[in-house]
């Protein structure tokens, strides 16, 4: 069973970066009004660790070894996983982006994912998703078919994105951090 989400922020986002938080201007992903987006808004309350957040996450976005459609199976499953409406909504924007259809995205917000016909790399990568949120371990037989495909580095990669973007997920529905607007909720 899952535990109530925060229907409200426990901790208020910035509205203006100030004081510390001044030093992550032009660093943070903003909506159309230049305003930060909701989670980079409340991780600036600790300007130093945002910072570093947002090096590594962008790492894992931007130059990582792993192509952006596989990367963001495994993120929106994590965020499903996780119950984080907001992963899930930024994501099923990124994922739209990088190739993945309305209906797979809909897939990965479902306990059972089948509805499409994923290939098999495409569900191994699901199941590394669903065992890593399960076990907090990739289970022996998801390993060897993601060995399948990827390289050792790139199977690193994709299990670190799992974990990196489960810590975001739990920060996330912990902090009640809220969709931002025009971001997708979870699919119909």
């Amino acid at each position: 069973m899952t535990a109530p989400r925060p229907t409200a922020p426990r901790i208020e986002p910035l509205t203006e970066l100030t004081g510390d938080a001044e030093e992550l201007q032009g660093t943070l992903i903003t909506n159309a009004d230049g305003v930060p987006i909701n989670i980079f808004a409340t991780l600036a309350k600790h300007p130093k660790m945002a910072k570093r957040f947002n090096l590594f996450g962008g790492f894992l976005l931007n130059k990582g070894l792993v192509p952006a459609r596989e990367r963001e199976i495994v993120i929106l499953r994590v965020g499903w996983n996780a119950k984080s409406v907001y992963e899930f909504g930024q994501h099923t924007v990124i994922g739209r982006n990088c190739g993945l259809s309305d209906a797979e995205i809909k897939a990965l917000a479902t306990d059972d994912p089948s509805a499409v016909a994923w290939s098999a790399d495409d569900r191994a990568l699901i199941d590394l998703a669903d065992d890593l949120c399960r076990d907090d371990c990739v289970s022996d037989d998801t390993f060897a078919r993601v060995r399948t495909r990827w390289s050792e580095a790139e199977t690193m990669e994709l299990i670190v994105v799992a974990g990196f973007y489960r810590l975001v997920s739990g920060f996330l529905n912990s902090a009640g951090v809220q969709l931002d607007s025009g971001v997708p909720s979870w699919p119909a």
